[in-house]
């Protein structure tokens, strides 16, 4: 049974708030078991939009889990000098864009278990 370290950025994310810069790190994935991206933005101030933003991905593995990665994150943070990381709790969406990787305002072909979830509960809706 392989072992599975803790995430780097999730123990970046209990020290809390220390101020801004602010980085925000949201893991997306075909279902709601296996992260096969991650998305990273770094918000200057309060109120304000990501300035700058990074994604990774994984077509096998789960991204929470690589340490290339999660090392590639970490650089990126330390980059922006980044006082304060919150992490989603979960997987929030399909990995895919809309308006980019399928049409705006329609469902991704490729994600089937998202089409009728809430992306931030799981939850099946109509």
């Amino acid at each position: 049974m392989k072992i599975k370290k803790p995430n780097p950025l999730k123990k970046k994310a209990k020290k809390g708030f220390r101020g801004y810069p602010v980085a925000t790190v949201a893991y997306y994935g075909p279902d709601n078991k296996r992260a096969s991206k991650v998305a990273v933005g770094i918000v200057k101030g309060e109120g304000e939009d990501a300035i700058e933003l990074e994604r990774w991905y994984s077509e096998q593995g789960d991204v929470r889990f690589e340490p290339e990665i999660q090392q590639q994150a970490l650089d990126f943070i330390k980059k922006n000098n980044v006082k304060s990381v919150v992490v989603t709790d979960g997987i929030i969406g399909c990995p895919h864009e809309e308006g980019i990787d399928y049409p705006e305002g329609g469902k991704c072909p490729k994600c089937p278990f998202w089409a009728h979830r809430d992306r931030f509960t799981g939850e099946i809706i109509h």
